[in-house]
C-alpha cells in the first residue's frame, strides 16, 4: 500500500474523505438526473437544451462567487468540524426540495435546489482543503490532496452514471439517502479548531465588501495570484465542457442519454487518473513543473476532439444507444480524446491546489481557498454566460470546443510563470 493510500485508514483523514466523496456523489447524482431529465424528456429544442445546461452550470457556481468570503472567514475562525456538521444537516433539507423537483418535473424547483446545493458546497469547499494541512503532516498534504481530488472525481463518475441511468423516482430517493449518510460521516470528522494565530471571529456579512477584501488580500501575493488564475482557467474550461456534453451527444453525435452519461463518466475517470499520476510523478513534492505541458496537452486533445466531431456523420432516425455508438470507428477517437483531456486536466490542477494549502500559514488556509473559489466561480460563471451568448448567436456546440482549446494556452502560460517563480 502506498503512503497516500494509508491515509484512508486514519481517522484524521477517512471521515473527511468519505464526507467529500458523498457530497460530490450527491451533487452529481442530482445535477445529472436533472440535466438528463430536462434535455431528453422536457425540452425538444437544441437551443433551449444547450441554454439550460449553461444556465444550470451558472446557477450551481454562482453561490461560490457570492458566499465564499463568508465561508473562508468562518472556516478560519470556527472549528471546521462543527461547520461540516451544520452544512451536512442543511444538505438533507435541500435534497427534500430537490427530490420534489425531480418527481414533479418542476424546473424552477430543481434550479432552486441546485442553487442551494451550490451554497452548501461553497461553505464546505474551503474546509476540505484547509483541514488537510491541519490534520496531515506537510509531506502528506500532496498525497491527501490527490486522494481528495481522485475521490471527488470517482464520486462524480458514480453520481453521473447513477443520475444518467436510474429512473427519476430512484434518483429522488437516492439524493435523500446519500444526504443522510453524509451527515453521519461528517459527524466523525475530528475537531479542527482555529489555529493559535487565527484572527478573532469578526464576521463581515457584507458579501461584496467581504469578497473584495478577501480576494485583494490574497491576489496581491504573486505566487498565489498565478496559482489561482491558473486554477480558474481549468475550471472555466471544465464548466464549458461539462455543460456541452449532453447537447453535443444528443444533437451532434445523435446518441441517447446513455452515451451522454458515458461522456461525463469518461471525463471523471480521466481527472481521477491524472490526479493519481501527478502525485506519483512528483513523489510528494508540491511543484508546478508539469502543469504547463499538461495544459498544452489538454488543448491538443480538445482540438482533436473538435476535428472528430466536425467530421462526424450523424445517424438517421432514432438516437443511437450505447451499444451502437461504441462500435463506430470514430467514436473510439472521441472517447480517447475525452479521456486525454481529463487526464491532462487532473495533472494540471492537483499540484496547484496543494500549492495553495502549503504556502500560506495554516491560520489563513481556508481564506486562501475561499479567495480561490471566488475567482474560480467568477471565471466559471463568465464562461457559462459567454457560452450562452455564443449559443444564442448561432455558434455550434462543436465550435465552442475551440474556445476551450485556446484557453489552454493561457493556462499553460500562467502555469509556466508560476513554475519559474516558485519551483
Amino acid at each position: 500500500m502506498t503512503p497516500s493510500l494509508r491515509l484512508l485508514g486514519k481517522r484524521r483523514f477517512l471521515p473527511l474523505f468519505a464526507t467529500q466523496f458523498l457530497g460530490a456523489f450527491n451533487d452529481n447524482l442530482f445535477k445529472t438526473a436533472m440535466v438528463i431529465l430536462v434535455t431528453y424528456h422536457v425540452y425538444s429544442d437544441p437551443t433551449k437544451e444547450a441554454t439550460f445546461n449553461a444556465v444550470a452550470g451558472a446557477v450551481f457556481i454562482l453561490p461560490f462567487f457570492l458566499f465564499s468570503a463568508l465561508a473562508g472567514q468562518l472556516a478560519d475562525a470556527i472549528d471546521k468540524a462543527r461547520i461540516i456538521r451544520f452544512v451536512k444537516t442543511a444538505e438533507i433539507a435541500i435534497m427534500v426540495a430537490g427530490a420534489g423537483g425531480i418527481l414533479l418535473q418542476n424546473i424552477p424547483m430543481m434550479l432552486a435546489a441546485l442553487f442551494a446545493m451550490g451554497v452548501h458546497s461553497s461553505f464546505f469547499g474551503p474546509i476540505k482543503y484547509a483541514i488537510l494541512p491541519q490534520h496531515l503532516a506537510k509531506e502528506e498534504v500532496l498525497g491527501g490532496t490527490g486522494l481528495v481530488e481522485a475521490g471527488t472525481y470517482g464520486a462524480i463518475l458514480m453520481g453521473t452514471i447513477a443520475g444518467g441511468l436510474i429512473p427519476p423516482a430512484a434518483a429522488a430517493a437516492g439524493v435523500l439517502a446519500v444526504a443522510l449518510v453524509g451527515r453521519l460521516t461528517g459527524g466523525q470528522v475530528p475537531p479542527a479548531p482555529p489555529e493559535p494565530d487565527a484572527p478573532i471571529a469578526r464576521m463581515d456579512w457584507h458579501i461584496i465588501r467581504a469578497s473584495i477584501a478577501l480576494v485583494s488580500g490574497t491576489m496581491h501575493i504573486p505566487r498565489l495570484f498565478l496559482a489561482i488564475v491558473a486554477i480558474s482557467f481549468f475550471w472555466a474550461q471544465g464548466a464549458v465542457l461539462a455543460a456541452q456534453f449532453p447537447p453535443l451527444v444528443k444533437n451532434v453525435l445523435r446518441a441517447d442519454e446513455q452515451v451522454a452519461t458515458l461522456f461525463l463518466a469518461i471525463f471523471s475517470v480521466g481527472v481521477a487518473v491524472g490526479s493519481i499520476l501527478i502525485n506519483r510523478l512528483l513523489a510528494g513534492r508540491v511543484l508546478a513543473i508539469y502543469a504547463p505541458a499538461a495544459s498544452i496537452a489538454m488543448g491538443l486533445f480538445i482540438v482533436h476532439l473538435y476535428w472528430n466531431v466536425l467530421h462526424w456523420t450523424p445517424a438517421e432516425g432514432e438516437l443511437m444507444d450505447l451499444r451502437t455508438f461504441v462500435v463506430i470507428p470514430r467514436a473510439e477517437w472521441v472517447m480517447f480524446d475525452l479521456f486525454g483531456v481529463a487526464v491532462a486536466g487532473g495533472m494540471f490542477v492537483v499540484p496547484l491546489y496543494a500549492f495553495l494549502t502549503t504556502t500560506v500559514p495554516k491560520s489563513e488556509t481556508a481564506r486562501t481557498v475561499a479567495a480561490n473559489n471566488i475567482v474560480n466561480s467568477g471565471a466559471m460563471v463568465l464562461a457559462a454566460l459567454l457560452l450562452t451568448l455564443l449559443v444564442q448567436l448561432g455558434v455550434s456546440v462543436a465550435e465552442t470546443l475551440l474556445m476551450v482549446a485556446v484557453a489552454s494556452l493561457g493556462a499553460a502560460w500562467i502555469a509556466w510563470k508560476l513554475h519559474l517563480a516558485c519551483d
